[in-house]
């Protein structure tokens, strides 16, 4: 989603020292001597890993495809690994040349079998046998450049090259993919201009929203500057829409990392504050015990938000994200039709049918299984749920523990007509949930809003772990 194939398909042609192509950009005008390389260029995304032998088959094809592409011949009576070995000594002696090496996606293969974990290993080993080749013949190589997601720290391109850069989180190349604020400007201004038009708003009001929606991702430590994901630019201006809108689930394979989890795992967590997170918590070293927040951090599904002394703090990026997590959330909890599921739900609220909304809540936790029993853990469960369902709708704005003088709200959420102030009790009643609304003045900074505002109490059976009590009033 972040261009990174496009990339090494651009190193591809430098290095092949195809100038006519760059004729006008900024390295034409720089002091580089345009000397051809020969070059191997590996793309191993959206390979067939349902079985082994189906990977393996696709691998060698994928292989002979680069290594002729390259000027060498593939060897089938020998291994992929030995292919590669042999290309790149044969390359470079009879170019006199040093070889350039190319892999997009080195992980994608065992990022796509998790739900295997026998068959991920065996995947793992055959790359790992092909990536050792690399240490192996590095006085041919002149240049070798690698793209993926996951840093699997036990494949052994990592374990057996001690020489790379891993440019992960370099601050110089912090904005190397993606857009940041200024390119924007200065290559989409028109189109830009264009659809704030489209959207009858102010061009400030329109960059602002368009920074909310999509420039959320910080890839840096130090260097805070934040990017656009490119492709949701390019499919916001070109559609041109009067409305913003998501684009980004269905810009990848994401989903295969929420349906990796347990509904418990993803629960228990408030993705848009993870605090003190390590660097080692985002590497994936084994396939047994796969941490989510490395999976829902390397997916792209937190971001950077902070980096303080030596930890970090993680988000959700943006609001596109955060709609996109949500929604694929709900499908996994509710276990049926997301959208239509969702929808339904949603506008119940929005309309203030609490019938038809305490019914399909009701129906919605009935689905759900848990480990916790604590109360306190409970309770967080229930409202993160939630708090999920509406975010994923986009028509509410919403505030989880929603700090007032006299305490927190458990969740307000708010309409252009409507503010809904949620209160939930595990083991009492929906009465004593919108008494406590009433007793801390929960709703009083949104009496004089202009809006209708709404008193909303749950209460859920700590052992069936059900929504077993509702009660909604307005604020008197």
């Amino acid at each position: 989603r972040f261009g990174k194939s496009l990339m090494l398909s651009t190193l591809d042609c430098l290095f092949r020292g195809e100038r006519d192509l760059f004729r006008g950009l900024a390295i034409d005008k720089m002091d580089y001597d345009w000397e051809p390389y020969p070059v191997l260029h590996f793309n191993f995304g959206t390979m067939d890993v349902a079985t082994v032998e189906g990977f393996e088959q696709q691998f060698v094809e994928r292989i002979e495809r680069a290594i002729e592409s390259g000027g060498g011949t593939y060897n089938p009576t020998v291994t992929p690994a030995t292919n590669f070995a042999d290309a790149i000594r044969t390359l470079a002696r009879d170019s006199g040349k040093p070889v350039v090496i190319l892999i997009d996606e080195y992980d994608a293969p065992v990022g796509h079998a998790l739900n295997d974990i026998e068959k991920a290993k065996a995947i793992r080993a055959k790359l790992s046998a092909f990536y050792g080749e690399i240490k192996n013949n590095v006085g041919d190589i002149r240049f070798m450049m690698m793209t993926g997601v996951t840093r699997f720290t036990q494949l052994s391109v990592f374990s057996a090259l001690n020489n790379l850069t891993d440019l992960t989180m370099d601050d110089r190349c912090a904005t190397l993919l993606g857009y940041t604020d200024e390119e924007l400007e200065a290559n989409f201004s028109n189109a830009l201009h264009r659809h704030a038009e489209v959207m009858g708003l102010s061009y400030d009001d329109y960059r602002e929203k368009l920074r909310w929606w999509y420039n959320g991702y910080r890839f840096a430590r130090w260097n805070t500057t934040k990017v656009y994901n490119p492709y949701a630019i390019g499919q916001t201006l070109g559609v041109c829409n009067p409305a913003f809108s998501g684009s980004w689930s269905r810009s990848g394979q994401t989903s295969a990392v929420i349906n990796y989890f347990t509904n418990n795992q993803l629960i228990e967590q408030d993705y848009e504050n993870v605090e003190d997170i390590s660097e080692e918590d985002l590497d994936v070293c084994g396939l047994e015990n796969i941490r989510p927040i490395a999976m829902l951090y390397q997916g792209g599904y937190l971001t950077i938000k902070d980096f303080q002394d030596g930890v970090f703090t993680l988000g959700i990026p943006d609001e596109e994200v955060r709609r996109a997590f949500n929604s694929q959330l709900v499908q996994k909890f509710a276990e049926k039709n997301s959208d239509q599921y969702r929808n339904a739900t949603c506008r119940a609220l929005r309309q203030a049918n609490f019938d038809t909304f305490f019914g399909n809540l009701s129906d919605l936790y009935a689905h759900l299984t848990y480990g916790p029993t604590e109360s306190s853990v409970q309770e967080f469960s229930y409202q993160r749920i939630l708090y999920v369902l509406l975010t994923s709708d986009g028509a509410f704005r919403v505030t989880a523990e929603d700090r007032q003088a006299k305490g927190r709200a458990d969740l307000v959420a708010e309409t252009p007509e409507r503010v809904f102030v949620f209160e939930l009790k595990v083991d009492g009643t929906p009465q004593e949930a919108l008494a406590q609304i009433k007793e801390r003045g929960y709703a009083e900074p949104y009496r004089h809003s202009g809006k209708a505002v709404h008193l909303i109490g749950l209460s859920f059976d700590g052992k069936t772990r059900r929504l077993t009590g509702t009660a909604a009033e307005p604020l008197a």
